[in-house]
């Protein structure tokens, strides 16, 4: 049987599976298993080595998209400059690996301006400096930045934005998050902001956030949809990107990687705003 899977540590809530199969099901393709497989950088090295002819492809999430880049064969130079790989697809014996994110973040923050009518930010500031606010730097390369504002705790370390600014050939301005009048200048400056922070991070950020109107936010966190940041920036009239689009976008390139074809991204969206739902309302009656 050809499957594919998504592969990281924790895994079991993952939403990938849901989106994928929703886009299997649209383009036709039966007789296809997507799963859900915990893997951890010590487990990582033999289930690579071990992939079959019958794999169509792996999403990977944490904390496997760096650990991953050394077992492949070959690697897009988009991820190469990132620093991180998010799909790894077997072709003729061939493990190759793939940046998604990229183009899941750009392409989020796109819709949303589309939707209301703005033109694209000029300015931002990333908040965070792993492999998430790696793949955001190249975003905004897309979007047609070449300088930005970083805001974390610290910058080095394996997986830097600071390496990938460098592999990119872009500028950044470092401001470390124990500063808060920079970060807060910079956050007031920026016309778009993207959080890269875990839930509840961002918190005591949002607490003090001057939002200007149609000042744009993608935070990716998603579940749960209502954070602080969102909150503050619906309140003073901002524009929100959704968490939501960028891991549909970002699973849409997948399935083009994995498959050869493109699916409906619109139906990929409604499978994940469907299960979404669905957990909520799990949620609730526990």
């Amino acid at each position: 049987m050809t499957w594919a899977a998504v592969i990281g540590s924790p895994i079991e809530h993952s939403l990938s599976p849901v989106i994928h199969r929703a886009a299997w099901a649209q383009l036709g393709i039966e007789g296809w298993e997507y799963r859900r497989l915990e893997q951890d950088r010590e487990s990582l090295p033999g289930f690579v080595g071990g992939l079959g002819a019958d794999c169509a492809g792996l999403s990977v999430t944490m904390p496997c998209k760096q650990a991953v880049m050394p077992l492949l064969d070959a690697i897009d130079p988009l991820a190469s400059a990132v620093g991180a790989v998010n799909t790894v697809v077997p072709s003729s014996g061939v493990l190759a690996g793939f940046n998604t994110d990229v183009t899941g973040i750009a392409s989020a923050v796109r819709r949303a301006c589309s939707i209301q009518g703005r033109s694209l930010p000029s300015s931002a500031l990333i908040l965070g400096a792993r492999a998430t606010a790696s793949s955001a730097l190249a975003a905004l390369g897309e979007l047609g930045m070449t300088t930005s504002t970083v805001a974390a705790r610290r910058f080095g370390g394996p997986g830097s934005v600071v390496a990938a600014a460098s592999r990119l050939g872009v500028a950044i301005e470092q401001v470390l998050w124990s500063d808060v009048e920079a970060v807060s200048k910079a956050a007031r400056e920026a016309d778009l902001i993207i959080s890269t922070l875990p839930a509840g991070v961002a918190d005591p950020l949002a607490q003090c956030l001057d939002v200007r109107e149609r000042q744009v936010l993608l935070d990716v966190v998603y579940s749960p949809r209502n954070t602080a940041l969102r909150a503050a920036y619906e309140a003073g009239g901002g524009i929100v990107a959704e968490g939501t689009d960028m891991l549909v976008y970002q699973a849409g390139a997948q399935v083009q990687l994995m498959t050869g074809r493109s699916p409906d991204i619109d139906v990929m969206r409604g499978a994940l705003e469907e299960e979404l739902e669905r957990r909520s309302q799990e949620g609730r009656a526990s």
